[in-house]
């Protein structure tokens, strides 16, 4: 079963440890320091920035803005493993505009940092931290939407979710990101504003 190291330890990293955890997988979790803030859970190994990655999947389950320190510090391993963008670049001071390009997305961002050919896929980004726990969205198994440009990178992404029990559904190349990023843009104002609870949101129906 596919490893995986999860960089940030906020809700969103718990809840993906927790998708691992269902999944079967070996599960590293990368703090940005020793006294970093993170809830203490049985299973993962934990790691400091810098240490080494073991996972053959990374998820950088941190802010957009920290992408740079990260890709510059961990740039030679990374080209070697699939890399997750689940971000969702929303201006917070507003909660009324994308952060990222309009033409463009974090992804696609991200692949400009990374050495040429480095596999990244969008996934996570459309999905609350509640219904990854769950595995469930309201009464129907949670649908993760994932883009990317690599085949067998989407292959091991969707193998890694469809082992925690849950829906995995290809949305095609890595340009779709941006319309994934709308999607989550939409989802967490929705909930912000209590029109929707943080443990539904979009649910895609078999």
């Amino acid at each position: 079963m596919t490893s995986i190291s999860i960089i940030g330890s906020g809700k969103m990293s718990g809840a993906i440890a927790e998708v691992a955890t269902r999944a079967g997988a070996g599960v590293q979790i990368v703090k940005r320091s020793a006294e970093s803030m993170s809830a203490a859970r049985p299973g993962p190994d934990y790691g400091v920035m810098g240490d080494k990655l073991t996972g053959d999947l990374v998820v950088l389950a941190v802010p957009y803005g920290a992408y740079p320190g990260i890709v510059e510090r961990y740039r030679d391993q990374l080209r070697e493993k699939i890399v997750i963008d689940i971000s969702n670049p929303i201006d917070f001071s507003t909660y009324d505009r994308l952060k990222s390009p309009a033409d463009s997305s974090t992804a696609a961002e991200l692949v400009k940092l990374l050495p040429a050919g480095t596999a990244v896929v969008k996934a996570f980004n459309v999905n609350l931290g509640d219904t990854l726990v769950s595995g469930t969205n309201g009464t129907t198994r949670t649908t993760v939407l994932f883009a990317g440009d690599y085949a067998e990178a989407k292959v091991a992404v969707a193998a890694f979710v469809e082992a925690a029990g849950m829906r995995a559904v290809d949305v095609g190349p890595l340009t779709r990101a941006r319309e994934l990023e709308a999607m989550g843009f939409l989802q967490i104002v929705l909930a912000a504003l209590g029109k929707t609870r943080y443990e539904s949101g979009f649910a895609l129906l078999e």
